[in-house]
């Protein structure tokens, strides 16, 4: 389970923040299925060039493999600083998406902060370091990438998959674990505003990660960001390798 940059909040996370993580709230818009000329039904939205529809075409659609041997283990060790920053993934995401906030020690350790206008529920939520109410979430999860070509990679793709900005946000703990391993066809925020930035951003990292979708999965991806058609796809700076010192089973 669990891309530019929208709290404005501070810190060393540069290639981070500017991840292309999609935390702007693009709301969508409804669809107007009206005749035409001869009482016929509008023609499916296209997608411009460079966006998050466009780019669903590109997708391949394949069957949902076993979870079979799935261990997040594989994924790595939970946090890794894959982007040799002297601070842990999650504590970059969490000082990239938080505002007013206080350290325990340095510019590493979040003590405390605010998460406005959670992406899942659109709540604003209180972040206490030890009585958190807020995850940081995968947007593809590990689960949900094992099962679509993730198992057939090598560890340290893995890795870069699970602490790459693109792919993280800090949302509320609640709607995050209904969520599971949910893809875009089982599962959307609650918050209908962040929908489409919700989807981009699934289709981003599986168009970058190589993973596919399945038949349903994309007629989903389609169907939200048909109703945002000019909903641009984030584009993540991380590499989609890890650096050799981290491992993985």
């Amino acid at each position: 389970m669990r891309y530019g940059a929208r709290r404005g909040a501070s810190g060393v996370v540069g290639a981070v923040a500017l991840g292309g993580l999609l935390l702007g709230a693009a709301g969508c818009k409804d669809v107007e299925v009206s005749g035409g000329a001869g009482g016929e039904a509008s023609k499916p939205a296209q997608g411009a060039e460079g966006s998050a529809l466009k780019a669903v075409d590109g997708l391949t659609v394949k069957g949902r493999s076993p979870k079979t041997g799935y261990d997040r283990d594989k994924f790595g060790s939970a946090w890794a600083d894959t982007d040799s920053n002297h601070c842990d993934t999650r504590n970059d995401i969490l000082k990239r998406d938080l505002k007013d906030v206080k350290f325990k020690s340095g510019d590493c350790v979040i003590a405390s902060g605010v998460l406005n206008d959670d992406p899942y529920s659109g709540d604003d939520i209180r972040f206490t370091r030890g009585a958190s109410k807020i995850d940081i979430d995968h947007l593809v999860s590990l689960s949900d990438a094992w099962q679509k070509g993730a198992s057939k990679w090598e560890p340290s793709k893995r890795i870069a998959l699970a602490n790459d900005p693109l792919n993280l946000l800090a949302v509320s703990a609640g709607p995050n674990r209904s969520k599971g391993d949910g893809d875009t066809a089982t599962w959307l925020p609650a918050n209908k505003g962040y929908r489409c930035t919700y989807v981009a951003g699934q289709v981003a990292v599986k168009a970058k990660y190589g993973l596919w979708v399945t038949s349903a999965e994309k007629a989903a991806m389609k169907k939200v960001l048909a109703t945002c058609p000019d909903q641009k796809l984030p584009e993540g700076t991380a590499p989609t390798k890890a650096p050799e010192r981290f491992r993985a089973k």
